[in-house]
């Protein structure tokens, strides 16, 4: 990083301490400019976020990956931005970002050079470079193990104490979901680049789903990013590849807040329709379901199963909100004279209560308990969790 740069790391950190909560969320800038990048870009796009609304929904960082920087590091080994691209530096970018309430990412590599080739790399200079926010690849590795140089820019960013985003860009070779955490990664790519047409995104989608269990609060899989937008794939492809990154976890499960999220993916050439049972998403079978369709905006009722028309590669994602229980009111139904306890059966209602876009789920059970009690003995309702 330019010695300007190297001065405000402090500037440039998270400032938050539960790094990488939720997935990270915002844009990069390799799948539509390749190395056409420019300081001009990454202020049009902070400022796009911003105008848009997508910054209020949680797409905080403005990322820059290959390409930004000279062939060659300055006399210090600091990296240097292009002259002719980013004349203004790396420190004045960030300030641009960081006053607008958001933050900046970069892109190094885990080798010599990056995978452009048009700069150098981080390998052996890792207590030198960082941001909020660092996407380490994984080209002209010189030989050296995938461990051993992603250990090198781990504990370097430990040893400066830089709260900084670590995302681990080394193409799933060695399985880095099963490691890389461990390392301080926040999230780990699963698979090799991704390219703007259906049978790319859709066998992305396939190898990330193996390492599902691996998700969570910290730590993400990375099946690379969106090319939604970029014009290589249909307007209903492009809705599946967002729905489906944006649950990337898992076609259907749980959310935060006690959430459920599901996914009816037509990955067929015809329009078909597909069928989630309850039993499939962890619910009861009699629970009663008002679905939210979060790209029609409309919902609609179902019990048991959730079921629709899905056209030729397109999808429905429907999203569910937090669960809060309630007892009911218990009445004494039977009781065993003579007996030390009497046997209640005690009825339960579930109710959900949801924000915009959710799901109403509403569902009973009865169960038995045994008390001390009267004949006719009466449970007050309270609530429960």
């Amino acid at each position: 990083m330019d010695a300007a740069a190297n001065t405000t790391l402090g500037e440039l950190r998270v400032r938050h301490t539960l790094l990488g909560r939720k997935p990270q969320m915002g844009w990069n800038s390799w799948n539509h400019f390749y190395c056409g990048i420019s300081e001009e870009v990454i202020r049009e796009t902070a400022d796009a976020l911003i105008n848009t609304g997508l910054a209020k929904l949680g797409y905080k960082y403005v990322n820059i990956d290959d390409c930004w920087a000279e062939l060659n590091r300055d006399y210090q080994g600091n990296l240097v931005p292009n002259k002719r691209t980013f004349p203004s530096g790396i420190k004045a970018l960030a300030d641009y970002v960081h006053a607008k309430g958001l933050k900046l990412g970069i892109y190094s590599d885990a080798g010599t050079q990056t995978c452009s080739k048009q700069m150098p790399g981080s390998l052996d200079h890792e207590e030198q470079d960082g941001v909020d926010y660092l996407k380490y690849d994984n080209c002209n590795d010189a030989g050296r193990s995938v461990r051993e140089r992603y250990t090198r820019i781990s504990n370097a960013m430990k040893k400066y104490g830089k709260n900084i985003f670590f995302s681990i860009c080394e193409w799933g070779i060695e399985n880095p979901a099963t490691w890389a955490r461990g390392m301080g990664g926040n999230s780990w790519r699963t698979t090799a680049d991704i390219a703007d047409n259906w049978d790319s995104m859709t066998s992305r989608a396939d190898q990330n789903d193996r390492w599902a269990s691996y998700a969570g609060p910290g730590g993400w899989n990375d099946p690379d990013m969106l090319e939604v937008g970029n014009g290589g794939m249909s307007e209903a492809e492009y809705r599946s590849h967002f729905s489906i990154w944006a649950l990337a976890k898992v076609w259907a499960g749980p959310l935060s807040g006690n959430r459920k999220a599901v996914v009816l993916w037509n990955r067929q050439g015809y329009q078909a329709t597909i069928t989630a049972h309850w039993s499939n998403v962890g619910l009861p079978a009699s629970v009663s379901v008002t679905a939210r369709d979060l790209w029609a905006h409309s919902s609609f009722s179902a019990q048991g199963q959730l079921s629709a028309s899905v056209a030729p590669h397109d999808c429905k994602i429907f999203n569910s909100t937090k669960l809060f229980l309630r007892q009911s009111t218990k009445r004494v139904l039977s009781r065993n004279e003579g007996s030390e306890s009497s046997q209640l059966s005690v009825t339960i209602s579930v109710q959900a209560r949801f924000a915009k876009d959710g799901l109403w789920l509403k569902h009973s059970h009865s169960y038995p308990i045994s008390a001390r009690i009267g004949a006719t003995t009466e449970v007050d309702q309270s609530p429960f969790h």
